[in-house]
């Protein structure tokens, strides 16, 4: 789907968070509602993260301003694991442009598990989107150089969106890379199609390095944050990628953010995000904040069943809900002066009549 629209502004339009105060309240509230939800299970297909503690939890807001909020297990270290695909996208995207990385790796959501082989398959070996494994493989084999070339600019370009140096777990990465053989196969059939064009095991290992990653839920709220200003890090003031970037990201995200959970995502939270097998979750409220948060048990679908409750209470409470609007206020007003200028109206009048309208937009 194509749209010659690149002689037409983009305006922007979001608006702010509440006083920082009542942010920290909520923030608190998010994790004092789901501390103790039961449910899910510890990812254990990945041996380094079978022995996470499941009670940790974390939740992290911070704003555009660089102001952080905090409440619970925030510094805690873990694993980015795919939540790294949608800021590798992203760098991929300001190293490339919109139309070759949307040409080389595609947006639709496939419906189908992260690691399916079956969706490259059905599309003629074209990656459908950068969020499942396939797109991701594809994603980071774009990626400036080769091999250990391509690890540093991956590093350096993820240490960027979390606003400090990153360090690589190196028991994650051996782990995963003892039982990465889905991916090894996955990244042959790309390269049988033509979609990968360098070494395919290489492309593996830069992978699975950029999945090892250690980042807090504060990091993560950093990190999306970076993309809500307009690619701008708001703790040390770099501009880590172009707005248009950011704009692109956050459309793949809201779309396959949360594996085949997606929709229903979007459906109930309304706010663009990224879940890992660790237990993260990256939302981005565009204009006012990014939301880390972080628990290792998980849904069937791979998505932390703390991290997606405390997010959707935030989303309400904050007022991130990209498809939530109100009754323009200005309705209100008119109403009142007609009723002003009505000259058989009383004054009691008149309140009642603001006041039955008031009502009706409660």
């Amino acid at each position: 789907m194509k749209f010659d629209l690149h002689d037409v502004p983009e305006r922007v339009s979001t608006g702010t968070l509440p006083a920082p105060d009542l942010v920290d309240e909520f923030v608190e509230e998010a994790h004092q509602r789901n501390h103790s939800l039961d449910g899910g299970a510890v990812a254990d297909y990945i041996p380094a993260l079978a022995d996470a503690d499941p009670n940790l939890f974390g939740v992290s807001v911070v704003d555009v301003s660089g102001d952080a909020h905090d409440a619970g297990d925030t510094d805690h270290a873990f694993s980015i694991q795919s939540i790294s695909k949608a800021f590798v996208y992203a760098l991929v995207c300001e190293e490339l442009g919109h139309d070759a990385t949307y040409e080389r790796v595609g947006v639709n959501n496939t419906g189908m598990p992260f690691n399916s082989v079956v969706a490259i398959e059905l599309n003629e070996g074209h990656p459908m989107n950068p969020m499942v494994n396939a797109g991701a493989l594809t994603t980071t084999s774009l990626a400036p150089g080769t091999g250990d070339e391509q690890w540093r600019w991956i590093w350096k370009g993820l240490s960027a969106f979390a606003g400090r140096h990153l360090v690589l777990d190196d028991d994650v990465y051996r782990s995963e890379r003892a039982g990465n053989q889905r991916n090894q196969a996955i990244a042959r059939l790309l390269e049988s199609y033509g979609r990968i064009e360098k070494d395919p095991l290489e492309v593996v290992d830069v992978y699975t390095k950029q999945c090892s990653l250690l980042v807090t839920a504060r990091d993560l709220a950093v990190m999306g944050a970076t993309l809500a200003d307009g690619g701008v890090n708001p703790i040390t003031k770099e501009r880590v990628v172009a707005p248009h970037v950011c704009r692109d990201t956050l459309a793949v995200l809201a779309a396959n953010g949360l594996y085949e959970r997606s929709g229903e995502w979007l459906f109930e939270v309304g706010i663009p995000g990224k879940s890992g097998v660790s237990g993260g979750i990256v939302t981005v409220a565009p204009g006012k904040a990014g939301i880390g948060v972080f628990s290792p048990p998980l849904d069937d679908a791979g998505n932390s069943v703390r991290g997606k409750q405390a997010t959707a209470f935030l989303s309400r409470a904050l007022g991130l809900n990209v498809f939530a609007s109100d009754a323009f206020a200005e309705a209100s007003m008119t109403a009142t002066a007609e009723a002003a200028d009505d000259d058989d109206a009383s004054g009691e009048e008149i309140d009642e009549r603001a006041h039955d309208l008031s009502d009706q937009e409660a």
